[in-house]
């Protein structure tokens, strides 16, 4: 008897069992990941506004960057065309100077001897001209043959091209052959500044022998000093001369300065890009050559909705809005955005938000909410 009874309970929890088993599960309730629900005073702490999109002009901005740079024509380098000893220079680096101002002095024995091959030269061409003129005469009588009247003139002639030659050499040195007398030959010459600018660099010392080859000093006329940016070979056609764009360096850059762009390589470099040439409109002394600046271009201008800044967060790389869903819920929805201008970025999506309102206000507080949540 006890042994049935054993079996029958035995089939009972059996039977229990794989009833429960047969029974469907509760059905889960399905929870949105990016729904956020907030009480009043939640709300009301992480101060959350909502508003409508406005709609704003927005500008296509291009950013470039690039370095202050001089042209060709405002860098000088200075050197001595027949070479010499420098004498005495008082310059330094960033010295200012002024045009036909004194850089240095040099000296050599060769600028002797070119004063005096000039005033020699000189003497003589009186005499070969002289002589030149009476056997002309002679000539025109048939007192002196062809060939002695002939020698005459070429050697007056001859005389006539080494003593000019001679007058551009002393004229290249800077010596005033006009001034020159036999009373007055000086062993050194002057090097005068051709530009108004400030010394960039200095590659002598007093007392060094510089060939005609070497460069005593460079000048640098920053008083039209141009913006060289780089731009790449996809933007190229964004761009066009006469375009106004604005710069500012990386020390400064609530100090912005208006540009225009001048020129525009059609060369590509190895990296693809090309030099755009940007002139200023006011010149700025504290620009240096060599300082790096960065550049918006405005492309174009169009009506966009458009949002504040703060009313987007980014997620695990996409951008997000809060869209608000009924008392204390705010649904996260994934958004494009454009460009960002004046406290305001452009909201390119296929939901039309024109008559939504959204979180303007306390958006990274919700996010914040909502990776809280996830985590418990």
């Amino acid at each position: 008897m006890k042994y049935f009874l054993y079996i029958a309970l035995i089939c009972s929890i059996f039977s229990c069992s794989k009833k429960a088993e047969q029974q469907p599960a509760a059905t889960e309730k399905k929870v949105n990941g990016n729904l956020a629900e907030l009480t009043n005073e939640q709300i009301k702490n992480a101060g959350i506004k909502t508003a409508l999109p406005e709609k704003k002009q927005i500008s296509s901005i291009l950013k470039l960057n690039g370095k202050i740079d001089v042209p060709p024509q405002n860098m000088v380098s200075i050197s001595v065309p027949l070479g010499g000893y420098l004498k005495t220079t008082s310059l330094l680096p960033g010295t200012h100077v002024n045009k036909g101002q004194i850089l240095a002095v040099m000296e050599d024995q060769q600028y002797i001897q070119l004063q005096q091959d000039y005033l020699t030269g000189k003497t003589r061409i009186v005499y070969l001209e002289n002589e030149y003129l009476r056997q002309k005469e002679l000539n025109a009588t048939k007192s002196a043959s062809d060939k002695i009247y002939q020698q005459a003139e070429s050697d007056f002639r001859s005389q006539q091209v080494m003593v000019n030659a001679l007058y551009e050499k002393l004229k290249l040195t800077g010596i005033n052959p006009d001034k020159l007398t036999k009373d007055h030959i000086s062993r050194s010459i002057n090097i005068y500044s051709p530009i108004s600018g400030y010394v960039s660099k200095i590659n002598v010392n007093i007392g060094k022998y510089v060939s005609p080859t070497e460069v005593l000093f460079e000048l640098i006329n920053p008083s039209d000093i141009h913006l060289a940016l780089k731009v790449f070979e996809k933007d190229l056609d964004k761009i066009k001369i006469g375009q106004k764009l604005l710069a500012y360096t990386n020390s400064q850059t609530d100090k912005k300065y208006f540009c225009e762009i001048i020129l525009i390589s059609k060369d590509l470099s190895s990296e693809r890009t090309a030099d755009v040439h940007c002139h200023f409109e006011k010149y700025e002394p504290t620009l240096l050559p060599g300082t790096f600046m960065n550049a918006e271009i405005d492309l174009k201008t169009t009506m966009a909705t458009v949002l504040p800044e703060d009313a987007i967060v980014s997620y695990e790389g996409k951008e997000f809005i809060f869209i608000p869903k009924g008392a204390g819920k705010f649904e996260m929805t994934q958004v494009k955005t454009g460009e960002t201008e004046n406290g305001f970025t452009e909201i390119i999506t296929t939901t039309d938000l024109a008559n939504q309102q959204c979180v303007v206000k306390g958006a990274y507080s919700l996010l914040m909410f909502l990776k809280n949540k996830s985590e418990d």
